[in-house]
């Protein structure tokens, strides 16, 4: 199972537009996530840790997270101006190498969209205030009335293929500011009026100068970095001659089977360092190791 997927929770999309359903199920029984900012607290046996609606502050908005054997759950929008970071950082890597599978879905989804909560405070149209809504799963402008929903951005991530009859090899890249060794599966923004195959395309290309095509889907994974869906695909290249754009990468290569399963095994002498297990990048590497035994 991918990271971040198989949340234990009952969306229980039902409740949500229900006020009076949903204003039922906030009772003594009902259990808040506890949060300092965006960071998970944990318990005493290093699960997520949750308190009741009564320790939520003055005021806080309130997201319906949807029902845990029938008690329902929430998590509370941080303040105003909290610092804590979008993108995951050392210490955030650390706290969820130790949450259980299911916790980790359940924190991933909570995360974001309390943060898109933090971050659409005003309307994108008139610039209004707006206020929370259906359990938390929208907002409404005080001044003009627009809805708006929280947004999920799609991200093409890919394994490039190419065999001359050699052998297969792999073309993967660093990022910039990446390690020297870190290397992960080239990814990039679907652009609007672009299908997941058409981005596929056009971000090995533009990154790359390599020519994909027969692209297909392989898994898909959330991402609450801050609300991402990775969609793992495999393509294959019509050539393996590396053009390099320096403002997106700061190198690219191709790898063979060999080195790319060294690097899984944890090999010091390997040319690479393999994704975090939590990133769906290092699901697509193992899948395209096994894939060729």
């Amino acid at each position: 199972m991918l990271a971040f997927t198989g949340s234990r929770l009952d969306r229980a999309d039902n409740v949500r537009a229900d006020a009076d359903a949903l204003a039922g199920l906030m009772n003594w029984k009902a259990r808040l996530l506890k949060l300092n900012g965006l960071m998970p607290e944990m318990d005493d046996a290093g699960a997520l840790a949750w308190s009741t609606l009564a320790d939520a502050a003055e005021g806080a908005e309130l997201v319906f997270l949807g029902l845990d054997d029938g008690k329902a759950c929430f998590a509370a929008v941080p303040e105003r101006g909290d610092a804590s970071p979008r993108m995951a950082n050392p210490q955030l890597w650390s706290l969820m190498a130790t949450l259980s599978a299911d916790d980790l879905a359940l924190y991933g989804g909570a995360r974001s969209i309390v943060d898109w909560h933090a971050r659409h405070r005003f309307c994108a149209a008139c610039g209004g205030d707006t206020k929370i809504g259906k359990g938390g799963w929208q907002r409404a402008c005080t001044v003009c009335g627009t809805e708006h929903f929280p947004r999920t951005d799609p991200v093409t991530i890919m394994l490039v293929e190419y065999d001359d009859g050699s052998g297969a090899k792999l073309l993967l890249g660093r990022g910039l500011g990446w390690p020297e060794r870190a290397y992960s599966a080239l990814a990039g923004f679907v652009e609007p009026g672009e299908s997941i195959e058409e981005a596929v395309a056009r971000e090995v290309l533009e990154e790359s100068g390599i020519v994909a095509k027969e692209v297909h889907y392989i898994a898909s994974q959330p991402w609450p970095f801050p609300s991402q869906l990775m969609v793992g695909c495999h393509a294959v290249a019509e050539n393996d001659e590396i053009t390099l754009d320096t403002t997106e990468l700061a190198d690219a290569r191709w790898f063979t089977r060999a080195e790319v399963t060294a690097a899984l095994n944890g090999d010091e002498n390997a040319p690479m360092n393999t994704p975090p297990r939590q990133a769906i990048a290092s699901h697509l590497l193992k899948w395209w190791i096994e894939k060729g035994a």
